[in-house]
């Protein structure tokens, strides 16, 4: 059985922490943190877009909700690959994540 999409999504927030975690963000230029708290801000927004999705109860809130969160993970992506260039994620990272957002987007019909 596959997972649903709110599994999905809190395991791509598992690892998207996992990755920067080691990262000590007060080192960081001030663009590099606050680029760190969006990408943080937006996984905790997209979850629970996909929990809203997921718990709606007719068919028009449902669409309503997964359009919010096809947005907010567009959004996600956009943060994740200007992260990429300040070398927080590498290659591998932006790759993997980027699957996971198109398997998620794409379970939200």
């Amino acid at each position: 059985m596959e997972e649903s999409a709110f599994l999905q999504i809190k395991q791509l927030e598992v690892e998207v922490v996992g990755v920067l975690s080691p990262i000590d963000i007060y080192s960081l230029d001030r663009p590099q943190q606050k680029l760190v708290t969006t990408i943080k801000q937006d996984l905790v927004d997209a979850r629970l877009d996909v929990r809203d999705y997921e718990l709606a109860e007719t068919r028009t809130e449902q669409l309503e909700n997964a359009q919010a969160a096809k947005q907010r993970l567009e959004v996600l992506r956009k943060h994740i690959l200007a992260a990429s260039e300040y070398n927080l994620f590498s290659a591998v990272d932006v790759a993997q994540l980027t699957a996971h957002l198109d398997t998620i987007s794409g379970r939200l019909n």
